[in-house]
């Protein structure tokens, strides 16, 4: 087996990820990659217990051929005693014993071998999705804004868990399988006869033939059931969630209506995956029938010709049986085993992922600041320009003094956001360069940068936590002095004390059981309590209502004091005091100063005010 192509499952039509069929998995490069994994995990005992569960392993495989030959003896002692004290014979006995024996070890060693290994099972598969996790947060915002964040988590999670199925599967069931069947092979022809040996191998090939044959076959009916119970889930949880839109056009009949086609699909689809997999059963049965009735048959010949015992007909039979209980999952494992190196595939693509901003070799802190104003900032000639945009920034130059605020403002796709992302270092210029305090950004320790740097965007996200915990996350060191501090600083000390658990109350995902005034206040508390040398509004106000959003000025007005900010600006009032407005127009600054110099001049930000005062709608 050289490769495995790609099958979908269940667990793909979750995402709606599904593998392309002509997908090819390099079988030993993935082998190779996944006993790396293994070897880095350090799990404590690794290296003993890798040795101690392979041999447990062999062990077992190695008495489960064992074990007919000892009750085969037994039953040839018993036929060759004659009376009734030779059916009891301690001889007898001993073998039976031996043999129950023989076939509880045989029976024990996986369950042994499993305890021993899960420490390493799971240390490799815990490290496997921090590693990934990790790096999948090291790439750039370009990645992720291309990636769907749920396909993203999904990647993670079933590539970690494929390493502790391929492990188990291949390792420890497939593997010593097949090296069983060698063993098995030749037992039977060194005890008994070669032919013995090529029964028990053609049984098995012609078993292992067909059950890949048709699994293949198969993969194509459990393509529609996944796709079909995507579709049933995504009609519910679609009409689930825009329930209000759903009510207010009374379209609740279409809805159900929608659901129960996709189920009445899911469910063809299910029978037909259902008929394949009792065929594919039936064929196994009569495949093994057959290999079984041939070897009772010739054991049965060869006993009566005198040339094997009673004992011996029951061994070889039961030998071939032993080999039929680990086959008979072949199909599930085998459909599993490809759609595992599919997923483990795909989480060290991810990995192989290089990020697009990375921190150099000689990378350094950011020196303390010498201002108590905050930072100088400094962009110097900076050009981007976006892969999928045909205009980008070009040779923009300014600076922010220590304590001042500078405001970018522009029309859409002037560029504002792009500095924004330059100023955080998410992305980095492709010619120019930033510096901040002298420093260029490209030579900073990210970490370093994004301490000295806080962000209050137009769209606060919070995490599913407590209001302490959102604050907090900005510096995890603070106390909860601290907090309550930078909480008062934006105006929510009322607002959290009024809360039925203060502090402590949870949020909702993404903050959505707050209003959009109190996200953004929590949003600045946040950003006030990392002590920021540059704070960054970007349109932090512009989404709110008019009366929310002159709270929210006030709000910022105070913690701009003394402090470096950039601010981004749809909303011209918002900014009227700023020491300076850069104004932004296909990626170039086009005007700059003052905002009285900048009316007075009647120019594109005069044009941009007056349309924004003439369409300003009467409180």
């Amino acid at each position: 087996m050289r490769g495995f192509g790609s099958a979908p499952s269940a667990r793909q039509a979750v995402t709606g990820a599904i593998s392309p069929p002509a997908v090819q998995i390099r079988f030993w490069s993935a082998m190779s990659d996944l006993f790396r994994l293994v070897l880095r995990s350090n799990a404590p005992g690794l290296r003993w217990r890798l040795t101690v569960a392979l041999s447990l392993t062999l062990l077992g495989k190695a008495l489960g051929v064992l074990a007919p030959l000892m009750l085969g003896a037994a039953v040839n002692r018993l036929a060759a005693g004659q009376g009734v004290a030779a059916t009891v014979s301690w001889t007898f006995a001993g073998l039976a014993a031996g043999w129950a024996l023989v076939r509880f070890i045989a029976s024990a060693t996986p369950q042994a071998r499993d305890a021993v290994f899960t420490p390493v099972a799971q240390a490799a598969q815990n490290r496997a999705a921090v590693e990934t996790f990790a790096h999948a947060l090291s790439l750039s915002i370009d990645f992720h804004q291309s990636k769907r964040t749920g396909t993203l988590s999904r990647v993670i999670d079933r590539g970690a868990r494929s390493m502790d199925f391929l492990l188990r599967s291949l390792v420890f069931n497939l593997a010593p399988t097949g090296i069983e069947l060698l063993m098995a092979a030749a037992v039977l022809a060194k005890a008994y006869d070669w032919r013995f040996a090529a029964i028990a191998l053609l049984t098995v090939g012609v078993y292992g033939y067909i059950t890949f044959a048709i699994s293949d076959w198969r993969i194509g009916h459990r393509r529609a059931l996944n796709e079909a119970d995507a579709e049933a889930a995504g009609r519910a949880v679609d009409a689930l969630i825009n329930y209000e839109t759903v009510k207010s056009f009374g379209a609740e009949d279409r809805a159900v209506g929608g659901y129960k086609r996709a189920l009445d699909t899911y469910g063809r689809a299910q029978i037909q995956a259902t008929n394949s997999l009792t065929l594919l059963n039936i064929v196994q049965a009569a495949v093994m029938s057959v290999g079984l009735g041939a070897m009772a048959v010739l054991a049965g010949g060869e006993a009566a010709a005198g040339r094997m015992g009673p004992g011996d007909v029951t061994a070889a039979v039961l030998i071939l049986i032993n080999l039929y209980a680990p086959l008979n999952i072949l199909g599930f494992a085998y459909r599993e085993i490809r759609q595992s190196f599919i997923d483990m595939e795909a989480m060290l693509d991810l990995r192989r992922q290089s990020a697009d901003v990375a921190d150099a070799p000689g990378a350094t802190d950011l020196p303390p600041c010498a201002d108590a104003r905050g930072g100088a900032v400094v962009f110097e000639g900076v050009s981007f320009r976006h892969g999928a945009r045909s205009e980008g920034l070009l040779d923009v130059s300014f600076s922010i003094p220590p304590g001042q605020t500078v405001a970018i403002v522009g029309p859409s796709g002037a560029g504002k956001t792009t500095l924004v992302r330059l100023a955080l270092r998410m992305i980095d210029p492709q010619s120019g360069r930033i510096t901040l305090d002298g420093c260029d950004l490209r030579d900073l320790r990210q970490a370093s940068l994004r301490r000295a740097v806080a962000l209050v965007p137009q769209d606060v996200a919070l995490f599913n936590d407590t209001v302490l915990s959102n604050i907090g996350f900005a510096r995890p060191e603070a106390t909860e002095a601290e907090i309550w501090a930078a909480a008062e600083a934006a105006e929510l000390g009322e607002f959290i004390r009024n809360l039925p658990e203060g502090m402590a109350t949870k949020v909702g995902e993404r903050g959505l059981k707050l209003s959009g005034g109190e996200r953004q206040r929590v949003g600045i508390a946040r950003a006030l309590l990392a002590q920021p040398r540059v704070l960054i509004l970007d349109e932090a106000t512009s989404a709110l209502d008019s009366r929310t959003e002159a709270a929210i000025q006030e709000t910022l007005r105070k913690a701009r004091a003394g402090r470096t900010t950039l601010v981004v600006a749809h909303r011209l009032s918002t900014i009227a005091d700023a020491d300076e407005i850069v104004v932004l127009r296909r990626g170039r600054i086009v005007e700059r100063g003052a905002h009285s110099v900048l009316l007075a001049a009647g120019g594109e930000y005069s044009a941009l005010w007056r349309r924004q005062t003439r369409d300003k709608p009467a409180d």
